[in-house]
Formats: C-alpha cells, sequence, structure tokens
C-alpha cells in the first residue's frame, strides 16, 4: 500500500528501539505527562460542572427561584399566584411566609429559616418532597404547628419525628411580666435530606402556623415562583410585577445565591486554565525529545538529504514523529479522562468507606459528596488544545532538522 515517504520514515523514527535510551526516555515521559495533563483537566473539570449542577437542582430546587412580595402582606395571594402563573416562562407559583428565628431542643440551640408554606402548592415548586427521609410533607396541617427539619438539624438537635422542640422568634412581646420573646412549641413532623447546607437551617411549617406565629393575618408575605430557565428569572419576575395593579417587589436566586454561582465558575476558570500550563508544559517537552532526536539523527537527515529529499519533506518527517506523540498522549489522557470523571463519585464514595472519613462535610460545604458531570464541549476543548500545542511543539525542531547542512554532518561519518 501506497505510504507518503515523510509519514512513512516519521513511523518508523517513532516505532525504531533507538540506540540513546535517554532519548526513548524523554519521549515516554512526554507521552505520560500530556496524558495525564489532559485526563486530569477532563476530571477536574467534570467535577466543577457537577458542582454548579448541583447548586441547580438541590440548592435552587429548594430556594425560590424569584419571589413576588408587597409592602407588607399580599393582601390577595391568589391573584398574584393566577397572575403569574400565566406567564408562559412560569411553571409553577406558591404563597410562602418567611421568617428568621432559633429552635430549641434537648438543651441545644440553633438558628433557622422558618418557611410558612401550603403543601399542596408547595409540592409543585420544590423538590423537598423527592427528598424526605422521614414523613411527608402533608404531615402539616393547619392548627397542629408541625414543623418539619433537615437532616444536620435533627442530627444537631438529635430530633426524631414526633419530639418537641419551641421556636423562638426575634420580635419582643411586651406581657405584665415584662418584655418576652415570641415562642411556640411545634412537634417534629418530618426530616429531609438534599445534601446541602440547607440541612441544617430550613425548615418548614404550615402557613397557617406561621402567620399566626409571625402576626401576619393570616396572609401571605409573598409568592415565590418557578421558572424554566433559571438565568431568566430575574427578568420573567419583573415582567410578572410589572404586569399587575398596585406596588409590588422583586427578588431571586441571583441575589440570594448567585455568589455560589459566581464563585464555582470563577474556579473553574482559574482552574481550568491552570491545569492547562501543565498540558502545555507536556506539550513542549515535545520540543526537547525532537531537538535531542534530530542531533542523534543528523547523519541519517544527511543521508536523505544526498538522496534526493527537500527541506520540506525533512521538516515533514519530523512533525510527523512529534505529532505521534502528541496524538497517542491526548487520546490515552481523554479516554482516561473520561472514564475517570464517569466514575470519580462511586470511586470517592469507596475510598470514604474505606477509609472511615468523609471528605466533604454538609455542615462545611454544600453538599456531602463529590459530584460530576462530564460535559463533552469541555471534553473538545480540551483535547483539541492538547493536540494543536502537541504540534505548535513540533515545529522548531523540525524546521532544524530540515536545516542540517549534510556535507557538515557527514564530515566525521
Amino acid at each position: 500500500m501506497f505510504k507518503p515517504l515523510s509519514l512513512y520514515i516519521g513511523l518508523r523514527y517513532t516505532a525504531a528501539k533507538r540506540r540513546n535510551h535517554f532519548i526513548s526516555f524523554i519521549s515516554l515521559t512526554s507521552m505520560i505527562g500530556l496524558m495525564l495533563g489532559v485526563a486530569v483537566l477532563i476530571i477536574v473539570l467534570s467535577v466543577m460542572n457537577g458542582f454548579d449542577r448541583e447548586l441547580k437542582q438541590r440548592i435552587l430546587g429548594m430556594v425560590p427561584h424569584a419571589v413576588i412580595q408587597g409592602d407588607d402582606v399580599l393582601e390577595d395571594w391568589q391573584r398574584v399566584d393566577s397572575i403569574a402563573t400565566e406567564h408562559p416562562s412560569v411553571i409553577a407559583a406558591a404563597p410562602f411566609v418567611q421568617g428568621q428565628g432559633m429552635v430549641t431542643g434537648s438543651g441545644n440551640v440553633r438558628g433557622i429559616m422558618l418557611n410558612g408554606v401550603l403543601p399542596e402548592e408547595e409540592r409543585t415548586v420544590s423538590i423537598i418532597e423527592n427528598h424526605m427521609i422521614d414523613g411527608k410533607l402533608d404531615d402539616l396541617r393547619s392548627g397542629e404547628f408541625g414543623i418539619i427539619v433537615g437532616k444536620l438539624m435533627a442530627s444537631s438537635l438529635r430530633l426524631q419525628v414526633g419530639d418537641r422542640v419551641t421556636v423562638v422568634m426575634p420580635e419582643a412581646t411586651v406581657t405584665p411580666a415584662g418584655v418576652l420573646p415570641r415562642l411556640k412549641r411545634f412537634t417534629v413532623k418530618g426530616i429531609f435530606s438534599v445534601g446541602a447546607e440547607l440541612d441544617g437551617n430550613y425548615t418548614l411549617v404550615h402557613m397557617d402556623d406561621a402567620s399566626k406565629l409571625m402576626r401576619t393575618g393570616g396572609k401571605a408575605q409573598g409568592v415565590r415562583i418557578l421558572v424554566d430557565d433559571l438565568f431568566k428569572a430575574p427578568a420573567v419576575a419583573r415582567e410578572v410585577a410589572e404586569s399587575m395593579d398596585g406596588r409590588f417587589f422583586v427578588s431571586d436566586w441571583t441575589r440570594t445565591h448567585g455568589n455560589l454561582f459566581q464563585a464555582i465558575r470563577m474556579e473553574k476558570t482559574m482552574i481550568g486554565l491552570l491545569l492547562m500550563f501543565i498540558v502545555a508544559v507536556a506539550a513542549f517537552n515535545i520540543v526537547s525529545t525532537l531537538v535531542m532526536v534530530v542531533t542523534d539523527k543528523k547523519a541519517d537527515i544527511a543521508i536523505l538529504r544526498t538522496m534526493g529529499a527537500t527541506p520540506g519533506r525533512i521538516l515533514r518527517i519530523f512533525i510527523v514523529q512529534g505529532a505521534v506523540i502528541g496524538i497517542v498522549g491526548t487520546l490515552i489522557g481523554t479516554v482516561l479522562g473520561v472514564l475517570g470523571a464517569n466514575n470519580i463519585s462511586a470511586f470517592i464514595s469507596w475510598l470514604e468507606v474505606v477509609l472511615g472519613h468523609q471528605f466533604l462535610n454538609a455542615d462545611v460545604y454544600f453538599i456531602s459528596y463529590l459530584p460530576s458531570q462530564l460535559q463533552w464541549r469541555d471534553v473538545y476543548i480540551i483535547s483539541g488544545a492538547g493536540l494543536a500545542m502537541s504540534l505548535l511543539a513540533t515545529i522548531y525542531p523540525a524546521w532544524r532538522a530540515s536545516r542540517v547542512d549534510p556535507a557538515e554532518a557527514l564530515r566525521y561519518e
């Protein structure tokens, strides 16, 4: 079968066992370095993508995408709910009453975000029903003063379903006995776990009970909406508010949790850039490899020149040789990176079991496990960059080879 001479000789040089074992060693380390750099970059960016996904699915599945509120309370939340759901980008809407306070149980105290909801409405805008580990959302009934807490809070306060806790609100109440904080006894009706920081401070009660505790007169403080595209939430909330008569205030996830997204994106960019330098160092090790190969093969180059090989053909021979190192290293690294990205979560879970140590504690991090999401766009960019840098690294040594003077190279042969 016909093969171009440059390709044929370049492949022969790559496959041949060299007399100089040091050159072979440098070639191997260049390939391994490129392979590891590409693999690690794919795995790390997949983990960053996983954190980004968990933010969207877990934290933003619990907290509002957007909120519409009045000056104090909504006199007619049903009307706001109805108008909001008519917007083509709004999937669902639900009323809420919200306040900050403390909960005491078993002699311990913990700060909480108290959310008063209607169970039948809340399940349309929240993922909490899918993450109940004890009890259910429908156990919240008006007048029973039940509360649903997160797993971390239940563990911290040593709570189980059926236990009683005291909720303390910051507003003071003046009584004949003096100024006393507003407090109420609640019964734990359920425990949820989303594997995030919300497990430690997020609580749910029935909206009627919350309105009595916070004295909103049985009215909702606002309506939270679920939109089909997270990044359209600010615009959608404004459009809904502007379509209604009266004065309304809007808020969205970019104000409450947008800093987390920005941190993840910045970290992904910076880590990707730093790891790309590792790939670049490995790729440009090919330069030193080929320079030594050219020095070792000067006599061969001179003979090829005397037999009629043009400088361009010599140039292509050594470009082929360097490209083989880059292509093989990049392809193997890509395969290892894809396999690693798809299995890193299971591997870390297994390692935690073996070592008996949890690397990601939900008390510190917003999730309790290492997520990973492989995006083929990242794979294409990383692989393409690795190949491009590998080919770029071959140009100078190959040019040096094409400039070898046959008479000078054969003088002492």
